[in-house]
């Protein structure tokens, strides 16, 4: 792994400056409680509990928020995949689609494990100059390993020169 990916790796897993991080950039998520459970270069593993500031009117996670963590398991590697490139990279959800099967009423795990495909995209968008989209996969379970909802983010890459 490179240096500019091993040093974006250590930002997120320090507690204390990616909760700083969600505060000043992501403050619904900081307050929802999402958390980086696990990240390499491949995966990447969010949750978010079921709490007062997170919950809907039917006693579970309110939609929005397993969103929230789902795009982010699959935005911290597209992130880690940019970080410090040369040329910069944009990165843009330009689409989401859902599917829910059971209730979440409690800790939700996201894990999107394309990190691979997305580094390739991402390469592929810096060598051509033109923009490259993957429709990356974020899949939810309870604490129990059921599952709960499956994400399909979009993603967009374009080198910016």
């Amino acid at each position: 792994m490179q240096n500019k990916q091993e040093k974006f790796l250590r930002l997120i897993r320090h507690p204390l400056k990616f909760r700083l991080f969600l505060l000043a950039k992501l403050p619904a998520a900081f307050f929802s409680g999402v958390h980086v459970s696990s990240i390499d270069e491949s995966s990447a593993t969010v949750t978010v509990p079921y709490k007062w500031f997170s919950q809907n009117p039917f006693k579970s996670t309110y939609f929005a928020c397993l969103a929230m963590a789902a795009e982010m398991s699959t935005g911290l590697l597209a992130m880690m995949h940019t970080h410090q490139s040369d040329p910069p990279v944009s990165m843009l959800v330009v689409g989401l689609e859902a599917s829910y099967f059971k209730k979440a009423t409690g800790i939700t795990l996201f894990t999107c494990d394309e990190g691979a495909v997305i580094a390739a995209a991402i390469r592929e968008a810096v060598q051509s100059g033109e923009g490259r989209v993957v429709r990356a996969t974020s899949a939810g379970c309870n604490a129990q390993g059921e599952p709960v909802a499956t994400f399909h983010i979009t993603w967009s890459f374009k080198a910016r020169v």
